[in-house]
């Protein structure tokens, strides 16, 4: 099956009242992992890379963008690719060509007029790559957060700010602050489900919930309910991943053969991504959809920067 565009499956998921659920992947393993669970559950899946997993593989997108569209490209599944948590314009400017159909820019911790400022010019430039586009209001912060951050006491994304917000960045989805907090390691997170409702009422573009790792099943379908479209997760596959390779070289030290060790964490995190796929709801609040061009009708103008190889 073709790669799907992270729109499709986005608008989809919100006529149908559901959620879609995008994993960070750092590694072809993460991929071949978040596929197969998507193969077996018969859900849709998003594969994003974040500008973070690019660094580390020496600052090019290419390779592992790469590896992420074959793997999606022989699935049975229905399989887009985004481009994550991206602060870097050069690295925005590859998306495309890169074989990504859709970008989160990150301007969430910026002051407010900045990052209007900052995410309507990301939008404008995207919009014109034929790229879907994902922005932040209430920057979803770390476990450690400190006072003053949207995750410090009281402080949530504001429904009226957020309609304001969306009309003046253009932006296609946004990722609200409701409670949950990245690289949460356990899965004690509160959501403020009333504020998601209101929220979706005020936004005209589906929601995102980042930091999902570090919340319950029971609080992950009640978010989905009242409102919540893209769920993101990324932390919950790193501690399956590395949980897996750790218990498998302390039974045997002198493994030395990655491939035991890594076809064990693979599995390890198809298991994890697969209990997400099962814990989220199938129908739900059906949320009437907004009649602005999809970025598909946009053409890209392949004068901008190519992904280097």
């Amino acid at each position: 099956m073709s790669v799907v565009r992270t729109d499709v499956l986005v608008r989809g998921a919100r006529a149908a009242g559901e959620a879609v659920l995008a994993v960070n992947v750092v590694t072809l393993e993460h991929a071949e992992a978040v596929v197969a669970a998507a193969e077996e559950a018969g859900r849709p899946v998003i594969l994003q890379v974040s500008e973070n997993a690019a660094a580390f593989h020496g600052g090019a997108l290419a390779p592992l963008a790469a590896a992420c569209r074959l793997v999606a490209e022989t699935s049975s599944a229905r399989i887009a690719l985004h481009l994550d948590h991206v602060t870097d314009w050069a690295l925005l400017r590859q998306a495309a060509d890169c074989g990504f159909s859709s970008v989160m820019f990150d301007a969430g911790a910026r002051p407010y007029r900045d990052n209007v400022r900052d995410t309507g010019a990301a939008a404008d430039w995207a919009h014109g790559a034929g790229l879907w586009i994902e922005a932040e209001l209430g920057h979803v912060a770390g476990k450690d957060a400190p006072v003053g951050s949207a995750h410090a006491e009281g402080v949530r994304t504001d429904p009226v700010e957020a309609r304001t917000y969306v009309e003046a960045t253009r932006v296609d989805a946004l990722a609200v602050a409701v409670g949950s907090r990245h690289a949460m390691r356990t899965r004690s997170a509160q959501l403020d489900h009333d504020l998601i409702a209101r929220l979706r009422n005020a936004s005209p573009v589906p929601l995102v919930l980042h930091g999902s790792s570090g919340v319950a099943d029971d609080e992950l379908r009640s978010a989905v309910r009242h409102g919540i479209t893209k769920v993101n997760v990324g932390t919950a596959v790193g501690v399956a991943n590395t949980a897996a390779v750790r218990a498998i070289l302390a039974a045997d030290p002198d493994l030395q053969d990655p491939r035991h060790y890594l076809a064990v964490a693979r599995a390890a995190m198809r298991d994890a991504v697969m209990a997400l796929l099962v814990a989220l709801p199938v129908g739900g609040v059906r949320t009437p959809q907004r009649s602005t061009p999809s970025p598909s009708t946009i053409s890209h103008d392949p004068s901008e920067e190519a992904c280097p190889a």
